[in-house]
């Protein structure tokens, strides 16, 4: 029988997990000497690598001495929560990363809250010791509060704690020791993790937790063994999440080793491995023997807080850039990532839109990126809270939000904040001069905050969230309170032009830019919404005038990215996006329609 242990590598968004992982996996002789290896390995694709954040949990296998160890790398951000609850289930232990000078954040206290209830007893590494500023016995104590408020056991409360600078490849059990290796870090993987439970000899239970697809096999399910054997060839049952069981061949097994996948003929209780040839296989589903099939408990997927409608681009420039820009071939990728992203719903609106549910703009944003990169074009509307109801009660999430500010900044975020409808919950002055200040504020009040934020705090502040619960719907929230510059003709922006409207305000675009009549351009320097003409040239006369020619001088264009662009549209607004560009139109491209769906709206407010 071989010598299993399964572990999460969790923390908060940048605390060094991707980099930990890459150094044990460098650190345990499974790449060759010869191997070249890129930082970060295991952010495989792009939007991963260019960002520096894991999107999907990955999971990687290391032989040290007679033992194999399953590692999961798991996503840092709080929008990506439901990944890290499933890896959660397959895993004997966690190792929780802190950095050293942060130290815990919302979404450490999320994920840990999750590892607790789960009766894990995580390993404790404080990591980025070597940064100025670092405090690790600071940072100790308030990990040891955070499991004391999270009710853990006595057990749990006896944590091993270790000390490690990832990046430089080394942690060591206590501050004095000597820098070398990871080898401590290993050793408390084998002495505290414990063995799998359950054992080869019972009937056959898998349970799967991510999926990937093949354009060979098909649906492959990724699984952990929690009793008995899985055989290449051999037929199980698949037992779903409503009790319905179907029959099938394992076409292909697959087995972990480095970034290797190796096609095994069998694996045993408590290893992690991928399963082809269901191909109705899905996150939650049992591979159970199928004379004796008995499924495990369903895993439990927190609900979206959060939607956003994709529509079929009808402006003006509709198909210029785009491959694939029907409704049809929308739906079809929609529901294809609805496949594999169990932590997102979507459902057809008619009208050839889609409404997207998520955990949050960042989730969405990187779907859209993706499917921007892969060439489809179509519109995005303002993101919007998903609203319960419950015994007549309207609710809406909350967040709990975590900001670092230097102190200069601290009474203008305070002040927004307070309009956003956000209450205070506590404030601590750290020792790098900094403060570290709570909210408990709705989801809303978050949508388009943080490039107010970086404005008012000059790019010095940092700000974490994560889902706190449902609570009361709480009325209007304040949200932008510039208007929007608007072409009101169609063709392609003027020098000229555009430096006689950049007092109006902020240009999104630049000369020669393609616009139409209906398309925001930049943002008015005053409330309420400003027609402008980017596209008029100048008049020239055969007269001489002193100023003739006098070169203009613009100012470079705000560049709006796909999630700035989320945060800034209101509700009569949608993104254009494409390929190429990435566009801010009104709803209504015609004036006069624009002018009767605000006085309608108007009208409708009032009656209220």
């Amino acid at each position: 029988m071989q010598k299993i242990k399964n572990i999460a590598v969790i923390a908060h968004v940048d605390h060094g997990k991707t980099t930990l992982v890459d150094q044990l996996l460098q650190q345990s002789g499974t790449f060759k000497a010869h191997q070249e290896v890129e930082d970060r390995v295991m952010d495989s694709n792009d939007i991963e690598k260019e960002r520096g954040i894991t999107i999907l949990s990955k999971n990687t296998a290391i032989t040290y001495g007679d033992h194999k160890i399953n590692i999961i790398d798991t996503p840092g951000h709080a929008d990506f929560g439901g990944e890290v609850e499933r890896v959660l289930k397959m895993v004997d232990s966690v190792l929780l990363l802190v950095d050293a000078q942060e130290g815990v954040m919302p979404q450490t206290k999320f994920v840990l809250k999750k590892a607790i209830g789960l009766g894990l007893i995580p390993i404790v590494v404080i990591n980025k010791i070597d940064k100025e500023g670092a405090e690790p016995d600071r940072v100790m104590d308030e990990v040891f509060d955070l499991l004391v408020a999270l009710d853990a056991n006595e057990e749990q409360l006896e944590f091993p704690v270790l000390y490690a600078a990832a990046r430089d490849g080394y942690a060591k059990w206590n501050l004095e020791d000597e820098n070398k290796d990871m080898t401590p870090l290993f050793e408390a993987i084998l002495e505290h993790v414990p063995y799998p439970k359950g054992s080869p000899d019972n009937p056959t239970q898998a349970q799967v937790f991510t999926l990937d697809s093949d354009n060979f096999v098909g649906r492959i399910g990724i699984a952990r063994i929690f009793n008995g054997k899985v055989k290449k060839g051999q037929e199980y049952a698949l037992v779903k999440a409503d009790g319905e069981k179907t029959v099938s061949r394992i076409s292909k097994l697959i087995g972990f080793k480095g970034l290797d996948r190796i096609e095994i003929e069998e694996a045993e209780a408590g290893d992690i491995v991928a399963i082809a040839g269901f191909s109705d296989i899905d996150v939650g589903d049992t591979v159970a023997d199928k004379n004796n099939p008995q499924a495990l408990d369903p895993l439990h997927i927190e609900e979206p807080t959060l939607s956003v409608i994709f529509s079929v681009n009808d402006g003006p420039l509709a198909g210029t850039e785009g491959k694939h820009v029907t409704s049809n071939k929308l739906r079809e990728r929609l529901e294809k990532e609805m496949e594999t992203n169990i932590a997102m719903k979507m459902e057809p609106l008619g009208d050839a839109s889609f409404k997207v549910s998520g955990r949050g703009e960042l989730q969405i944003g990187i779907l859209a990126e993706n499917m921007r990169r892969e060439g489809y074009e179509f519109l995005l509307a303002r993101p919007e809270v998903v609203v319960k109801e419950e015994n007549g009660v309207k609710l809406e999430p909350f967040e709990h939000l975590v900001i670092d500010v230097p102190e200069e900044f601290q009474g203008a975020v305070i002040e927004k904040l307070g309009k956003r409808k956000a209450e205070m919950t506590s404030m601590t002055p750290m020792p790098d001069g900094t403060v570290r200040i709570e909210f408990e504020i709705p989801a809303r009040g978050l949508i388009g905050f943080r490039s107010e934020f970086l404005t008012d705090t000059k790019g010095e502040g940092i700000m974490n969230h994560s889902f706190l619960e449902y609570r009361p719907y709480t009325g209007t929230v304040e949200s932008r309170t510039q208007g929007a510059l608007i072409s009101m003709d169609n063709g392609e922006a003027v020098a000229f032009s555009l430096y006689n409207l950049q007092a109006r305000g902020t240009l999104f675009i630049k000369p020669q830019d393609k616009v139409y009549n209906g398309m925001v351009i930049g943002e008015h320097a005053r409330p309420g919404d400003l027609e402008v003409n980017p596209l008029k040239g100048k008049q020239l006369t055969n007269m001489r005038s002193a100023g003739a020619d006098d070169a203009i001088k613009l100012v470079p264009p705000r560049t709006m990215t796909l999630e700035s662009a989320m945060e800034w549209i209101e509700d009569d607004e949608l993104i254009e996006v494409t390929p190429q560009s990435i566009r801010i139109r009104k709803k209504h491209l015609d004036p006069v329609e624009r002018r009767r769906a605000l006085r309608d709206k108007k009208n409708a407010a009032a009656a209220k």
